[in-house]
Protein backbone atom coordinates (compact mmCIF):
# COMPACT_ATOMS: atom_id res chain seq x y z
CA UNK A 1 0.00 0.00 0.00
CA UNK A 2 1.42 3.56 -0.20
CA UNK A 3 -0.45 7.04 -0.16
CA UNK A 4 1.04 10.32 -1.22
CA UNK A 5 0.42 13.30 0.65
CA UNK A 6 1.87 16.75 -0.28
CA UNK A 7 1.67 19.04 2.44
CA UNK A 8 0.83 22.65 1.59
CA UNK A 9 -0.06 26.49 2.69
CA UNK A 10 -0.27 28.90 0.02
CA UNK A 11 2.12 31.00 2.35
CA UNK A 12 5.68 30.65 4.50
CA UNK A 13 6.09 30.93 7.67
CA UNK A 14 2.66 28.61 8.60
CA UNK A 15 5.41 25.64 10.23
CA UNK A 16 4.88 23.09 7.24
CA UNK A 17 8.22 21.66 7.27
CA UNK A 18 7.31 21.44 11.31
CA UNK A 19 3.61 19.41 10.50
CA UNK A 20 5.18 17.43 7.86
CA UNK A 21 7.72 16.12 9.89
CA UNK A 22 5.29 15.95 12.94
CA UNK A 23 2.98 14.22 11.03
CA UNK A 24 5.80 11.61 9.80
CA UNK A 25 6.53 10.47 12.95
CA UNK A 26 3.10 10.12 14.47
CA UNK A 27 2.10 8.48 11.40
CA UNK A 28 5.01 6.07 11.47
CA UNK A 29 3.85 4.22 14.67
CA UNK A 30 1.70 2.42 12.39
CA UNK A 31 3.35 2.86 8.44
CA UNK A 32 6.10 3.48 6.79
CA UNK A 33 6.60 7.03 5.87
CA UNK A 34 8.78 8.65 3.75
CA UNK A 35 9.50 12.13 4.01
CA UNK A 36 10.83 14.42 0.93
CA UNK A 37 11.95 17.77 1.25
CA UNK A 38 9.73 19.03 -2.12
CA UNK A 39 10.69 22.34 -1.91
CA UNK A 40 14.03 22.60 -4.01
CA UNK A 41 14.25 26.58 -3.67
CA UNK A 42 13.92 27.38 -0.15
CA UNK A 43 14.75 23.76 1.44
CA UNK A 44 14.82 23.68 5.32
CA UNK A 45 14.12 20.50 6.46
CA UNK A 46 17.25 19.27 6.31
CA UNK A 47 18.02 21.57 9.44
CA UNK A 48 15.15 20.43 11.11
CA UNK A 49 15.91 16.93 10.96
CA UNK A 50 19.91 17.24 11.88
CA UNK A 51 20.69 16.70 8.28
CA UNK A 52 22.50 19.64 7.29
CA UNK A 53 25.60 17.65 7.01
CA UNK A 54 24.30 15.04 4.63
CA UNK A 55 26.46 13.90 1.67
CA UNK A 56 23.81 13.56 -0.79
CA UNK A 57 20.07 15.23 -1.06
CA UNK A 58 17.44 15.65 -3.30
CA UNK A 59 19.04 17.94 -5.58
CA UNK A 60 21.88 15.45 -6.52
CA UNK A 61 18.98 12.90 -7.70
CA UNK A 62 17.56 16.09 -9.76
CA UNK A 63 20.64 17.05 -11.82
CA UNK A 64 21.32 14.84 -14.49
CA UNK A 65 24.75 14.33 -14.53
CA UNK A 66 24.72 13.18 -10.75
CA UNK A 67 25.49 9.35 -11.00
CA UNK A 68 23.90 8.70 -7.37
CA UNK A 69 21.02 6.27 -6.58
CA UNK A 70 18.03 7.04 -4.83
CA UNK A 71 18.64 5.48 -1.64
CA UNK A 72 21.95 7.74 -1.58
CA UNK A 73 19.67 10.46 -0.50
CA UNK A 74 17.58 8.29 1.87
CA UNK A 75 18.53 8.61 5.38
CA UNK A 76 16.77 6.57 8.58
CA UNK A 77 15.78 9.40 10.75
CA UNK A 78 13.12 9.80 13.73
CA UNK A 79 11.66 6.20 12.95
CA UNK A 80 11.11 7.67 9.29
CA UNK A 81 13.00 7.83 6.22
CA UNK A 82 14.16 11.51 5.49
CA UNK A 83 14.63 12.72 2.11
CA UNK A 84 16.58 15.97 2.33
CA UNK A 85 16.78 18.51 -0.26
CA UNK A 86 19.97 21.20 -0.38
CA UNK A 87 20.51 24.51 -0.15
CA UNK A 88 22.50 25.44 -3.21
CA UNK A 89 21.10 28.04 -5.29
CA UNK A 90 23.62 26.90 -8.36
CA UNK A 91 22.35 23.15 -7.40
CA UNK A 92 18.75 24.17 -7.66
CA UNK A 93 19.57 26.67 -11.43
CA UNK A 94 20.27 23.17 -12.13
CA UNK A 95 17.80 20.96 -11.21
CA UNK A 96 15.51 19.39 -13.68
CA UNK A 97 11.98 19.89 -11.06
CA UNK A 98 10.68 16.85 -13.86
CA UNK A 99 13.04 14.32 -12.42
CA UNK A 100 11.41 14.44 -9.24
CA UNK A 101 8.67 12.13 -11.04
CA UNK A 102 10.98 9.23 -11.38
CA UNK A 103 12.09 9.78 -7.88
CA UNK A 104 8.83 9.90 -6.08
CA UNK A 105 8.14 6.96 -8.28
CA UNK A 106 10.81 4.95 -6.90
CA UNK A 107 10.51 5.53 -3.74
CA UNK A 108 6.54 4.66 -4.08
CA UNK A 109 7.53 1.26 -4.64
CA UNK A 110 8.77 0.99 -1.11
CA UNK A 111 6.82 2.58 1.32
CA UNK A 112 3.31 2.99 3.09
CA UNK A 113 2.96 6.76 3.01
CA UNK A 114 4.93 9.60 1.18
CA UNK A 115 4.61 12.93 2.64
CA UNK A 116 5.61 15.81 0.07
CA UNK A 117 6.76 19.05 2.03
CA UNK A 118 5.85 21.54 -0.55
CA UNK A 119 7.16 25.03 -2.00
CA UNK A 120 4.86 27.91 -0.13
CA UNK A 121 3.70 29.19 -3.56
CA UNK A 122 2.72 28.48 -6.58
CA UNK A 123 5.18 30.51 -8.91
CA UNK A 124 6.93 27.84 -10.53
CA UNK A 125 6.57 24.24 -12.07
CA UNK A 126 8.90 22.83 -9.33
CA UNK A 127 6.53 24.56 -6.73
CA UNK A 128 2.72 22.87 -7.96
CA UNK A 129 4.42 19.61 -8.97
CA UNK A 130 4.17 17.74 -5.18
CA UNK A 131 0.65 19.05 -5.43
CA UNK A 132 -0.13 17.65 -8.59
CA UNK A 133 2.06 14.02 -7.96
CA UNK A 134 0.03 13.74 -4.69
CA UNK A 135 -2.87 11.88 -3.73
CA UNK A 136 -4.48 14.05 -1.76
CA UNK A 137 -3.26 17.28 0.30
CA UNK A 138 -3.19 18.41 3.87
CA UNK A 139 -3.19 22.14 4.19
CA UNK A 140 -1.09 23.68 6.85
CA UNK A 141 -3.24 27.32 7.83
CA UNK A 142 -2.71 29.73 10.52
CA UNK A 143 -6.49 30.92 11.85
CA UNK A 144 -6.79 34.01 10.14
CA UNK A 145 -8.92 34.77 6.83
CA UNK A 146 -5.52 35.54 4.43
CA UNK A 147 -4.05 31.80 5.51
CA UNK A 148 -7.59 31.10 4.69
CA UNK A 149 -7.46 32.57 1.56
CA UNK A 150 -4.00 31.57 0.48
CA UNK A 151 -4.92 28.12 1.26
CA UNK A 152 -8.14 27.64 -0.91
CA UNK A 153 -5.74 29.07 -3.62
CA UNK A 154 -3.43 25.86 -3.02
CA UNK A 155 -6.82 23.89 -3.14
CA UNK A 156 -8.61 25.11 -6.32
CA UNK A 157 -4.74 24.44 -7.87
CA UNK A 158 -4.70 20.77 -6.70
CA UNK A 159 -8.07 19.98 -7.87
CA UNK A 160 -7.83 21.30 -10.90
CA UNK A 161 -5.38 18.67 -11.25
CA UNK A 162 -7.30 16.17 -9.39
CA UNK A 163 -5.62 16.15 -5.85
CA UNK A 164 -7.98 15.88 -3.24
CA UNK A 165 -7.97 17.28 -0.09
CA UNK A 166 -7.58 15.14 3.08
CA UNK A 167 -7.58 17.66 5.72
CA UNK A 168 -6.73 20.99 7.24
CA UNK A 169 -4.11 21.68 9.82
CA UNK A 170 -4.17 25.07 12.06
CA UNK A 171 -0.94 25.65 13.12
CA UNK A 172 0.57 27.77 15.71
CA UNK A 173 -2.56 29.13 17.15
CA UNK A 174 -2.66 31.90 19.70
CA UNK A 175 -4.90 31.33 23.18
CA UNK A 176 -6.59 34.34 22.31
CA UNK A 177 -7.11 33.58 18.53
CA UNK A 178 -10.90 32.72 17.34
CA UNK A 179 -10.27 29.52 15.97
CA UNK A 180 -13.84 28.33 15.94
CA UNK A 181 -15.12 30.51 13.91
CA UNK A 182 -12.25 30.60 10.83
CA UNK A 183 -12.56 26.27 11.61
CA UNK A 184 -16.49 26.70 10.69
CA UNK A 185 -15.02 28.72 7.60
CA UNK A 186 -12.55 25.98 5.96
CA UNK A 187 -15.28 23.77 6.85
CA UNK A 188 -17.62 25.02 4.19
CA UNK A 189 -14.99 25.78 1.79
CA UNK A 190 -12.34 22.87 2.01
CA UNK A 191 -13.07 19.67 0.91
CA UNK A 192 -11.55 17.91 3.62
CA UNK A 193 -11.81 17.64 7.40
CA UNK A 194 -9.81 19.88 10.03
CA UNK A 195 -7.16 17.53 11.42
CA UNK A 196 -6.22 19.49 14.34
CA UNK A 197 -5.26 22.80 16.15
CA UNK A 198 -2.10 23.08 17.15
CA UNK A 199 -1.36 25.44 19.69
CA UNK A 200 1.48 27.90 19.55
CA UNK A 201 4.67 26.53 21.25
CA UNK A 202 8.14 27.50 22.46
CA UNK A 203 8.78 23.96 22.03
CA UNK A 204 8.59 23.89 18.71
CA UNK A 205 11.40 26.68 18.15
CA UNK A 206 13.47 24.85 20.83
CA UNK A 207 13.28 21.79 18.43
CA UNK A 208 14.27 23.09 15.94
CA UNK A 209 16.87 24.86 17.20
CA UNK A 210 17.97 21.65 18.36
CA UNK A 211 17.58 20.17 14.69
CA UNK A 212 14.81 17.40 15.77
CA UNK A 213 11.26 17.50 14.79
CA UNK A 214 8.91 18.52 17.39
CA UNK A 215 7.45 14.98 18.56
CA UNK A 216 11.36 13.94 19.23
CA UNK A 217 12.29 16.98 21.66
CA UNK A 218 9.14 17.47 23.17
CA UNK A 219 6.98 14.50 23.01
CA UNK A 220 4.52 15.95 25.49
CA UNK A 221 4.39 19.16 24.62
CA UNK A 222 0.70 19.84 23.52
CA UNK A 223 1.70 20.60 19.91
CA UNK A 224 2.83 17.13 19.75
CA UNK A 225 -0.09 15.64 21.20
CA UNK A 226 -2.28 17.76 18.58
CA UNK A 227 0.27 16.50 15.67
CA UNK A 228 -0.57 12.90 16.59
CA UNK A 229 -4.34 14.07 16.65
CA UNK A 230 -4.31 15.16 13.53
CA UNK A 231 -2.36 11.88 12.32
CA UNK A 232 -5.21 9.58 13.66
CA UNK A 233 -7.73 11.72 11.97
CA UNK A 234 -5.96 11.05 8.32
CA UNK A 235 -7.33 7.97 6.88
CA UNK A 236 -4.29 6.58 4.75
CA UNK A 237 -5.87 4.91 1.47
CA UNK A 238 -4.32 1.67 0.84
CA UNK A 239 -2.75 2.13 -2.78
CA UNK A 240 -1.45 -0.11 -5.10
CA UNK A 241 2.50 0.77 -4.90
CA UNK A 242 3.28 -0.20 -8.83
CA UNK A 243 0.00 1.65 -10.19
CA UNK A 244 0.88 4.43 -7.86
CA UNK A 245 4.56 4.58 -9.34
CA UNK A 246 3.32 4.21 -12.30
CA UNK A 247 1.27 7.41 -12.64
CA UNK A 248 3.99 8.83 -10.75
CA UNK A 249 6.47 8.39 -13.87
CA UNK A 250 3.54 9.32 -16.26
CA UNK A 251 2.50 12.33 -14.76
CA UNK A 252 2.30 15.63 -17.09
CA UNK A 253 4.14 18.22 -15.70
CA UNK A 254 1.76 21.27 -15.62
CA UNK A 255 2.72 23.61 -17.89
CA UNK A 256 0.63 26.16 -16.16
CA UNK A 257 1.07 28.16 -12.89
Amino acid sequence: MVEAFAVASGKGGTGKTTSTLALGMALAEEYDVTVIDADTGMANLLFHAGLDDADVTLHDLLIADRDVAVEDAVYDRFGMSVVPCGTSLTAFEAADPKRLRDVVAELAADTDVLLLDSPAALGSKSAVLPIVLADRIVVVLQPTVPSLSDGLKVQEYAHSYGTETAGVVFNRVRADEDVERIAEQAGRYFGGQTLASVPESDAVRAARRSGEPLLAHAPDDPAADAFREAAARLDVRDGDEHDVAERFRSAVVPERV
